[in-house]
């Protein structure tokens, strides 16, 4: 796994250590290696194959652990390449693991199918976090026949994604793009739950006399 790290830690300028204290003594990790033993995995940034085989990996790794246990995945990422989207929403599918999804800042395009994707009851966004869906888009080139057949795959694609939307949520929304608030996104069925910041008055048992 220390490869896996390396490689998730070059996409962030700084990564914080922390240790981690046990009855063997003390270990330092890196912190997105240690949320992931609290079976957390953050997508941050955009979707690509380097990001997509960390999370894949990550996945893959906490169901080896516990087949049962839910997984955490944090979602803050403006979407990206279709492909590598679709490699984690079906590993997403694939795995025993219940998948809980969590929209902080925003989940925008593909980042938005795969917060639709996690467990029923279980998808949730932060109450200032930002959702977006359209429909897929690119740029074709080269001949004319090349053009054509460009053109039909990302028919094909948008077909595609639109059966997975359906599936989870809603298709009506994806003629362009639809920018949603958390209220937005429960109304539509892309989250379940709005979570509101926990009240900070309260006086905690211990400090009370």
């Amino acid at each position: 796994l220390h490869a896996l790290f390396t490689s998730l830690n070059s996409n962030y300028a700084l990564v914080p250590m922390v240790l981690d204290k046990s009855a063997a003594g003390e270990r330092a990790y890196d912190i997105y290696s240690r949320l992931l033993k609290d079976r957390i995995i953050c997508l941050m940034g955009p979707v690509n194959d380097d990001l997509s085989s960390i999370i894949l990996a990550q996945m893959l790794f906490l169901q080896s652990e516990d087949k049962h246990a839910p997984i955490h995945l944090y979602i803050n990422s403006p979407g990206g390449v279709i492909t590598s989207g679709l490699a984690i929403y079906d590993t997403m599918q694939y795995i025993d693991p219940p998948i809980y999804t969590w929209c902080i800042g925003q989940a925008s395009s593909m980042g938005s199918l795969l917060l639709a994707a996690g467990a029923p009851g279980h998808r949730y966004a932060l109450p200032h976090s930002r959702i977006m869906v359209h429909q897929p888009s690119g740029a074709a080139q080269g001949q004319a026949s090349d053009i054509m057949i460009q053109a039909e795959e990302i028919v094909k694609t948008r077909k595609i994604l639109n059966s997975l939307y359906a599936k989870h949520t809603i298709e009506k929304w994806m003629d362009r793009d639809f920018f949603m608030t958390p209220e937005d996104a429960l109304q539509f069925g892309l989250v379940d739950k709005i979570m509101e910041p926990k009240s900070k008055t309260e006086t905690p048992e211990s400090d009370k006399k």
